[in-house]
């Protein structure tokens, strides 16, 4: 479903800023794969993701989406086959725009658009379906606006936003790290449910070192833009955050106390 080929990325490259991102990464995942990504500050899982949704373009290696090379396809045609959900609950949605606008917004992602605007009855009735399953109590909140949900409510219509018309790669950015840690375990139960029932292929960045062991059934770790660790099956069954910290601090040959903390936080 997806395959990265020797990607490389580097910023300000030849200035005194110059920053290696990625170095020369190479990743496969095979259909309905939910693959669980790890790493400390600056080793490059949000830049993998930015790649990959052509939010920013690679320096040299290929993207290969569903057979279909993607490598240069503008982030706006990548948008038919992405979906995505960022850090911030305000980023995936429109604050104006009531709950049932910006549902149709995603659902009518990647089709031509003529004059006729409104949402249907079947439409509505869709969306009032969809929503139920998130167990918010937001299919009976079609007319409010998204602005005045929370945090967490917001970011469960993001994600509903991003799977409504069953896109072929799921991308999730550390979409529960603005969260308290209760709503986040909300929003997470919502995520693997979604996942699972539409056998989404799945990469979901987190620094949450718990999430990631609990969570999709591969887990891959990332250091200095590459993956030092891949680790799927029964061995990622009975991983602990001991031994995961453990297996970083081998394949990165870094034991900085901070590099744990910030993964096992």
């Amino acid at each position: 479903m997806l395959e990265l080929r020797k990607i490389c990325k580097t910023f300000n490259p030849g200035t005194v800023n110059e920053k290696v991102a990625i170095k020369n990464l190479s990743l496969t995942l095979s259909d309905g794969d939910f693959v669980t990504v790890i790493g400390s500050n600056g080793a490059g899982k949000s830049t993998m993701l930015n790649l990959i949704s052509g939010a920013i373009p690679v320096d040299s290696g290929s993207i290969i989406a569903n057979g279909k090379d993607i490598t240069h396809l503008p982030d706006y045609k990548r948008a038919a086959i992405l979906g995505r959900v960022f850090q911030d609950p305000m980023m995936g949605t429109s604050a104006n725009m009531l709950i049932e606008e910006n549902l149709a917004l995603a659902n009518r992602r990647g089709q031509k658009r003529g004059l006729k605007w409104g949402i249907t009855e079947v439409e509505r009735e869709f969306f009032k379906k969809s929503l139920s399953k998130l167990n918010l109590g937001l299919e009976n909140r079609l007319g409010t606006k998204v602005g005045l949900l929370s945090g967490g409510q917001r970011q469960a219509v993001t994600l509903l936003m991003a799977v409504l018309r069953k896109p072929e790669l799921l991308l999730l950015d550390e979409h529960t790290a603005a969260l308290d840690p209760k709503t986040a375990a909300k929003v997470l139960a919502i995520t693997e449910e979604i996942v699972q029932e539409n056998n989404l292929t799945t990469l979901m960045v987190t620094h949450n070192m718990k999430d990631a062991i609990e969570h999709g059934n591969r887990l891959i770790m990332m250091d200095g833009g590459r993956i030092v660790v891949d680790i799927s099956g029964e061995e990622k069954k009975n991983l602990t955050v001991p031994y995961l910290i453990e297996l970083f601090n081998g394949a990165s040959g870094n034991t900085e106390a901070n590099d744990a903390m910030l993964l096992s936080k």
